[in-house]
Formats: structure tokens, sequence, C-alpha cells
């Protein structure tokens, strides 16, 4: 076996050979490195997330719109409701009467009744027509400025509405109750008296559950049929003892007659110790 021999040329030799393993080796090191996948440091992640922030959750969308309610029901009526019987009594006990006037406002005959009851210190109720109310309501506020009290006689006054359906009879109320208190400017209206009595159990209660009292009459003049003064008086006279609740007009024709007759009455029940008062509500 031959022997390996150190020579200044093999020492030459085995430096560079030497050398050239060492970069060899550096070398297959520096690719490694840079093959090998690598964890990001700190700065690159900060750096990231400024180029692409994180994605939030979306909204949550708006809830579908629901579909259109019904219009909401009728506002129950401020005025409490009263009893839906027909009444006659007058509030004042005793020998009290009760003047009532049907088929007003007019511009010609309201003013003229309404001197003649303000002469006697007399106090009554006007039963008026919705849209005669509309036509006239500075007769209407001085009806409720000098004190008297506001009934609905409906818009039409229709004697035959008890015989039509029910929805009818209760527009012919309502409608009446609006524009009554439209033109008073907000008053209440304390009474219902149908034309002709006719009342039905549907619009009573549909007139009570609004406020208004049922209201009959019990002297009945007749001075629409215009028989005279003289004749209102004595028709008064023999039915008194009817009721405390007399009905005179003060629309709905010539009321020439009316207006002297309830002058003669005023005058004759006071002497007969007579008080006046307005119908019971409650």
């Amino acid at each position: 076996m031959s022997q390996w021999r150190s020579t200044p040329e093999g020492r030459s030799w085995l430096r560079v050979t030497g050398s050239v393993t060492v970069a060899v080796v550096v070398m297959a090191a520096l690719f490694s490195a840079l093959l090998a996948p690598r964890e990001p440091g700190k700065a690159t992640v900060a750096r990231d997330r400024k180029e692409r922030p994180e994605r939030t959750a979306p909204a949550t969308p708006p809830a579908p719109a629901s579909s259109p309610r019904a219009a909401p029901p009728r506002a129950a009526p401020l005025t409490p409701a009263v009893p839906d019987s027909i009444q006659h009594q007058a509030e004042t006990p005793g020998r009290a009467v009760n003047i009532t006037f049907d088929d007003g406002p007019d511009p010609r005959w309201t003013p003229q009744i309404l001197d003649v009851l303000r002469w006697h210190h007399v106090h009554a109720t006007f039963c008026m027509i919705g849209p005669q109310a509309l036509a006239h309501p500075d007769l209407v506020r001085r009806v409720v400025d000098e004190g008297h009290r506001l009934c609905d006689h409906t818009v039409h006054h229709d004697t035959t509405m008890n015989h039509k359906p029910l929805g009818y009879q209760e527009s012919e109320t309502l409608d009446a109750l609006a524009m009554i208190e439209e033109a008073s400017g907000g008053a209440r209206v304390e009474y219902f008296r149908a034309p002709g009595g006719a009342f039905t159990p549907g619009n009573r209660a549909r007139a009570a559950r609004n406020g208004m009292r049922p209201l009959g009459w019990n002297v009945d003049t007749k001075d629409y049929e215009e028989p005279g003064a003289t004749a209102i008086l004595r028709t008064l006279r023999d039915e008194i003892h009817n009721g405390p609740t007399i009905l005179f007009h003060d629309g709905g024709g010539y009321r020439g007659q009316t207006v002297e007759a309830l002058d003669l009455a005023l005058t004759w029940l006071r002497a007969h110790g007579y008080a006046f008062s307005f119908p019971k509500v409650g």
C-alpha cells in the first residue's frame, strides 16, 4: 500500500480543495435557508394588516317591509257615553219645562226666537240640521254663547230613516254631529232627536255612545202647520199635562207665528208657576 506524502504541491491542492468544499457548503446552506418556509415577523404582519384590513361580518340587512296595515280604528269619542233611552224629563225638579226648537238654524227666524228667549231670560235646546248649521255658523255660535244647548237633528231630516239600513242611520246621525260641532267651534252636542220620532235601537245606541241623549217631546205645538199664534198657545196649554218637553220649530218654513206664540207661551208658563230647564242628559 502506497503512502501519501506531504509535499508543497499536495498542500496547495488541499488548500484549494478545502476552500471549494467550504464554499459549496455555504452556498448549500444559503439555498436551504432561502427555500425553507418562514414565519412572518411582527413588522410584516402589521404591514399586511394596514394594506389588507381584516374583514368584519356584514351588517345585518334591514328587515323586509311589513305588509300595509289596516287603517286604525276610529278614535273613541271624547264625550262619555250616556243612556240610550229617550229622555223627556227636565233637569230641574218640580214644575219645570224644556223649550226645544227643531229644523234650524234659520237666518231669518232663529235670531228673532233668540231675542224672545233673551227677553224672557229663558234657555232652550236647538235641534239643528247639519247642513243648516254649517251654512250659518254665526247663528250656531250665538246659540252657544247665549247659554242654550245643541241637539243633533240629522243631515237630511229623513222621517223614514227608521226603515232604512243602520249604516244610513249612523251616517245621518254622526255626519250631522260633525257638522254641528264644526259650526259651533267644538261645543258639545248634548242630544239627538230623530226627525218625526224615527228612533230605532241602533240610532239611539250610536247617538248615546257619542254622548248624545236621545230626546223626545211631550207637547207638539204643531206650529209648523201655521194655525195662528193663539192656536199654538192653546195646544200648549191643553197638552202641558203630558210632560215637560215642548216642541217648537225655528226652521223649515215661515215661522212668524212661532215667534209670536213663543212670547205668549213663555208669559203664560211663568204666570202659572213653571220654571225653565234643559232635558236631563245622564
